[in-house]
């Protein structure tokens, strides 16, 4: 099973704070929206998204049809296919991708140690 690309989303207090910490371990921006609250950086194939205001807690994140550095995929397993193979599986949902439509769409589980995971598809 491919979940797709995978980050680390985070709860942060202050983007620019933040931003400006990432920056020294060599992260860099390339993507989201600062004036929004939120900026996707990447360190190699390591990524991490700064979410200010946006999120209760820190989430893995996994972004079907995305490659690490953002860039679409041709062949990907759409979410909603993902999330039918999980719910074979008996996971329990929190939230559910509607599996009558396409293109976009998420939906999110908890791990057992209460850990919050999103699988979002953006296109």
């Amino acid at each position: 099973m491919q979940l797709g690309a995978f980050s680390i989303s985070l709860a942060v207090k202050d983007l620019a704070a933040s931003k400006a910490f990432y920056e020294k371990l060599g992260f860099r921006a390339f993507g989201g929206k600062q004036s929004e609250g939120w900026l996707i950086l990447n360190n190699g194939g390591c990524v991490i998204g700064l979410f200010e205001g946006m999120l209760e807690k820190n989430m893995l994140t996994f972004n079907p049809g995305w490659s690490e550095s953002a860039v679409p995929l041709d062949e990907f397993t759409d979410v909603r296919d993902l999330q039918k193979q999980l719910k074979s599986k008996g996971l329990e949902f929190d939230a559910e991708a509607d599996e009558t439509t396409t293109g976009p769409a998420s939906f999110m589980i908890t791990d057992p140690d209460g850990n919050p995971i999103l699988v979002d598809q953006h296109r």
